[in-house]
């Protein structure tokens, strides 16, 4: 059966973090539409149309709260990165000293990116179709220098290491397997059922710096 129009709107607000269409305002219905359309159809194949239709508005209100489809874009990713700095945010106000260490921090972020399979999909589609001039990963690779700065700081986190080696081994650990999980899964699916195993192997990646 079909899902309606309203209550599939609502699951798409659920997937970004807002409580129900009734709730939102207009701006962050074409938000929250602007994701799900990106993450799943590509910023170059989406047009806005298609965007106002999910979000039930006037296509020009697009124009009026954001200014164009960059503009659109630029404020999908100031939301995502914001997601990002209040998993962080959560992370820290639970641990004993408000400093987590980068186990509850991970935790966080991947409990958030669970809770938000667009911003997933939004992420992966950003790594493969990324071209020039693109910023969400640096801008997402500063809030992870603020937090590795943060646990150093509180004695979470080595001093002796470069920054630089932190922050990436940072970032491939909260990204790098949701990103490259589902190439093992589809290699695995390749086999026939007889020999697949009875689980799927499971990705983890490790960082080395080589020494000079």
């Amino acid at each position: 059966m079909d899902m309606p129009m309203n209550a599939e709107r609502k699951s798409r607000n659920a997937d970004a973090g807002e409580s129900s269409a009734i709730d939102l305002t207009s701006r962050a219905r074409i938000r929250n539409a602007g994701l799900h359309q990106f993450a799943t159809t590509g910023f170059a194949g989406t047009p806005l149309r298609a965007i106002a239709s999910e979000a039930g508005v006037a296509i020009g209100l697009i124009s009026h709260h954001f200014g164009s489809k960059d503009g659109l874009r630029a404020a999908v990713e100031s939301w995502i990165v914001d997601q990002f700095a209040a998993a962080i945010t959560e992370a820290d106000a639970a641990a004993p000293d408000s400093v987590a260490d980068t186990a509850g921090r991970d935790a966080a972020v991947a409990q958030m990116l669970k809770a938000n399979p667009l911003i997933v999909g939004y992420l992966r589609r950003e790594l493969l179709e990324g071209s020039a001039g693109r910023t969400l990963i640096a801008r997402l690779a500063r809030l992870s220098l603020q937090s590795v700065d943060s646990m150093r700081s509180g004695g979470v986190a080595s001093t002796d290491r470069s920054r630089v080696d932190q922050v990436v081994t940072v970032m491939i650990r909260q990204l790098g397997k949701l990103f490259l999980q589902p190439l093992v899964d589809q290699v695995v699916d390749s086999f026939s059922a007889d020999e697949r195993p009875a689980a799927k192997p499971e990705l983890t990646i490790t960082v080395r710096t080589p020494q000079n």
